[in-house]
């Protein structure tokens, strides 16, 4: 067998605390070859982006490598001083990171980046290198690179800055890229198209890379072989085709089938993966008679006799006739014409009591601008909105003491924004309940708190933390405690599980499913994962350049799709055929 490009052998990563040295990685080994693209995947806190970090010299300190070896070609990456890692990375290896958003630098142009990565390691002209980072653009997918390389990064959607930082790394020709979540935030079209680039790099050009990512249809799709990881120890390795088709280990199996399938609906996912028995489990701590049952007799109480959802309704709990959105670039004059980009056009669609309408489209086609358009945070050109039979006022003219503030609540897709830092979570669950008003001077809010917690299923104990303290999931179900205390009736879930890995958002799914039956939620999901609004939706909208290009019953949608935009998106969905 031919010299492997990297070969990592037993890799151990320590960080000191004071409580003790922590193990992140512990005993990992896996070898790439010229070519193949290795697939690393696991839950979060598995270790996933420690060894990419400990592979291109970018551990965070104190962390250190404690034992092993890692060896890219004929160097030892260990035995190399800071100044000739300096030299080798970006010229042999390159990372893409996951947030593309700290990857860019604000104040530079995406032309002064890339010109300056690719005359830092390449003799070129200022001439040859803008020309050649025109090409990079091109190939990552951004429409009309000449024009927009001398754009700033807050001027591109999150998925085409994703796609900047991906020519940044191919900037040098390296011989080893580290991908770390390069996907995430791309819909299934633009994601299509990144596969598609680096497996022609890695066919063409011999480039090596480690795919990490907790997407298994991208796995599936395009690695040669997989490492599966749980809390630093490798669980299984091997070829993707066995390792995804026929997983040996216990915990794989529970990964594989916390998967959402395109091809079928489930009621509720199954056999998802336990919490590690050997990790530390927290002290008891819970408010005095707080509880799950507390909190839905209470959520339930407050709907029956605050709102109309407990009498047949006769109409659709949302409608949207003929909406339009357009965002002005300039004031209107005497002197010049009013310009602005119309984000939706001619919008009309129905939501059903307690039902869900999914959302789907690529980046920049209206999905997160309809919602907010809902939600009152912005307002439409033309076009009407009716809640529960009554006509809703533009978000400008819709006060904070307006009913449908409460009863149309957002969950974020960015959960590390969503929340306070400043705030501690009780604050941050009771703060709506000093908002709208409603709870009375006999209500115990930090019970109550504590219970929705519990509904959502938190710890009480996380009342007296921060939201830096938790995990991503864990955020998440914060911040959909913090929209159900609010007593909504209409949910809107913007992108909720996108940052999430799979057995987490098979948990969140069915949280999800499982509040919806209890309280009779109605629920406008927006996705770009198409599997996952499967599981979840009843009707689908399909966007596309702010029009609506489908509207049609979630099973109809999925199997008989009338839309060509509808058959591609579906199409160039990451296929599954390995976990049946």
């Amino acid at each position: 067998m031919n010299q492997p490009l990297l070969n990592i052998t037993n890799l151990t990563v320590k960080f000191p605390t004071r409580f003790g040295e922590f193990t992140a990685i512990d005993d990992v080994s896996l070898t790439i070859q010229p070519g193949e693209i290795h697939g690393l995947v696991g839950e979060s806190g598995a270790g996933k982006s420690t060894i990419g970090a400990a592979i291109i010299g970018l551990l965070q300190s104190p962390g250190y490598i404690a034992n092993g070896h890692v060896q890219l070609m004929d160097v030892d990456l260990r035995k190399l001083s800071p100044a000739d890692y300096h030299r080798l990375r970006g010229n042999r290896i390159s990372m893409i990171f996951q947030d593309p958003q700290t990857s860019l630098n604000p104040l530079l142009t995406i032309a002064d980046q890339l010109v300056e990565t690719i005359q830092q390691h390449t003799p070129m002209s200022d001439s040859d290198a803008r020309d050649h980072a025109i090409q990079l653009l091109d190939e990552t997918g951004i429409p009309n690179p000449a024009c927009r390389i001398d754009s700033y990064p807050h001027q591109f959607s999150g998925g085409m800055r994703q796609r900047v930082v991906i020519a940044l790394a191919l900037c040098t020709n390296p011989e080893l890229i580290i991908a770390d979540e390069p996907t995430t935030a791309l819909d299934v079209a633009v994601q299509k198209q990144i596969l598609q680039l680096i497996q022609q790099l890695a066919s063409q050009r011999k480039v090596g890379f480690l795919l990490i990512t907790h997407d298994i249809g991208v796995i599936a799709e395009i690695t040669h072989r997989v490492t599966v990881l749980r809390n630093g120890r490798v669980m299984e390795a091997g070829e993707t085709a066995q390792v995804l088709g026929a997983p040996t280990h216990e915990y794989t199996q529970a990964l594989m089938a916390a998967v959402p399938r395109l091809n079928t609906k489930l009621d509720r996912f199954h056999n998802i993966v336990k919490d590690d028995p050997s990790a530390e489990e927290e002290d008891e701590w819970d408010v005095p008679g707080a509880s799950a049952q507390f909190a839905s007799d209470w959520l339930l109480g407050k709907r029956n006799t605050e709102s109309k959802t407990d009498v047949p309704s006769t109409h659709p709990i949302l409608e949207v006739n003929n909406l339009d959105v357009i965002f002005y670039s300039n004031q209107p004059s005497w002197f010049r014409k009013r310009t602005g980009f119309q984000a939706l056009n001619n919008i009309s669609f129905k939501a059903e009591q307690g039902k869900t309408l999914g959302v789907v489209g690529e980046s920049g086609s209206g999905k997160s601008t309809l919602a907010k358009a809902i939600v009152g945070l912005v307002d439409p050109a033309t076009g009407t909105l009716s809640f529960d039979g009554e006509a809703l006022p533009p978000g400008s003219k819709r006060s904070r003491q307006h009913p449908s503030r409460r009863r149309i609540q957002m969950v974020f897709q960015d959960p590390y924004s969503s929340l306070n830092n400043r705030r501690s979570v009780e604050a941050i669950l009771t703060e709506p309940l000093k908002l709208y008003g409603h709870g009375g001077r006999n209500l115990d809010s930090r019970k109550l708190a504590a219970s929705v917690l519990d509904l959502v299923e938190m710890p009480q104990r996380s009342l007296t933390k921060y939201p830096h303290q938790f995990s991503g999931g864990q955020r998440q179900r914060i911040a959909v405690a913090r929209a159900l205390i609010a007593q909504p009736e209409f949910l809107i879930c913007d992108e909720p599980t996108s940052a999430l890995d799979v057995s987490i958002q098979a948990q969140m799914l069915n949280l999800l499913k499982d509040l919806q039956t209890e309280f009779g939620l109605s629920i406008l999901f927006i996705s770009h994962n198409l599997a996952v609004v499967r599981q979840m939706a009843d009707t689908v909208v399909v966007l596309k350049d702010g029009e609506m290009v489908e509207y049609a019953e979630s099973e109809t949608f999925f199997t008989s799709p009338q839309a060509e935009y509808s058959q591609l998106l579906l199409n160039e969905t990451p296929s599954l055929a390995l976990l049946e």
